[in-house]
Order: C-alpha cells, then structure tokens, then sequence
C-alpha cells in the first residue's frame, strides 16, 4: 500500500488496473493452468467488488429513506422548513452522488461477469 492509499483506494482506477492486467495476463497465458489463476484472482477481485456493491446498495437505500424523511417533513410540517430544507438539499445531493457511484459499481460487476465467462470459456477451449 503506497502513501496515496492510506484512507482509502480509488475503486475506480483499482477496477481498471485490474480489468487491465486480467487482459493482459489472459492474452499472454499458454496452458488451462496459467488462465486457471487469472481467473481465480479474477473471481476474488470480483467476490470483493460484489461486497462493496452491496454495502454501497444499502447506503443509498438510507440515504434515499433520509430524503423521504426530509421532504415529508417539509410537506407535513412547514415550520421546521429552516432545518428540514438544508438537510433535503444535502442529501438529495448525496444521494446523487451515491446514484452515480452504484451506477459504476453496478455497470463494473457486470462487465467483470462478461470477462469471468471468457475466461472460463478459453480455460474450456484450451482443455478440449
């Protein structure tokens, strides 16, 4: 672990490095043995992204049930518009953001499904 990570990594770049060296490796590997460890590597990186999806899954749903708190409050109850208004602007735009970052998360375990079967496939190939 480098300097840059000690609070934390960067899921994105830590997703494409790694979509990045599974290809490489993949292209390079000669026998159903070599691809077998690129794939399991591949499954545990997956097995780890899918855990992050979820959690991050739960604290959208939250997060969301938060703002639905917020705007009924100021629906229901418009004298406390001074303090439920500022807490409905913040976290719709946490919620944004949380949108945005599922929205990678979900599209990335996808994909890395799609390269779980290719893999999986050629490891195939090459035993028949």
């Amino acid at each position: 672990m480098n300097n840059n990570e000690k609070f934390g990594i960067n899921i994105t770049k830590w997703c494409r490095r790694h979509e990045q060296e599974v290809t490489k490796k993949a292209q390079g590997a000669q026998t159903a043995g070599e691809l077998s460890l690129i794939i399991d590597d591949h499954r545990l990186k997956l097995s780890r992204l899918m855990h992050e999806r979820l959690v991050h899954l739960i604290v959208l749903f939250i997060t969301v049930v938060i703002l639905l708190f917020s705007i009924t409050l100021i629906v229901f109850a418009p004298d406390t518009i001074i303090a439920s208004a500022p807490l409905c602007v913040i976290v719709f735009v946490l919620v944004c953001f949380y949108v945005k970052h599922y929205f990678f998360l979900e599209n990335t375990v996808q994909r890395w499904y799609a390269i779980d079967e290719e893999l999986a496939g050629k490891i195939k190939d090459l035993k028949t």
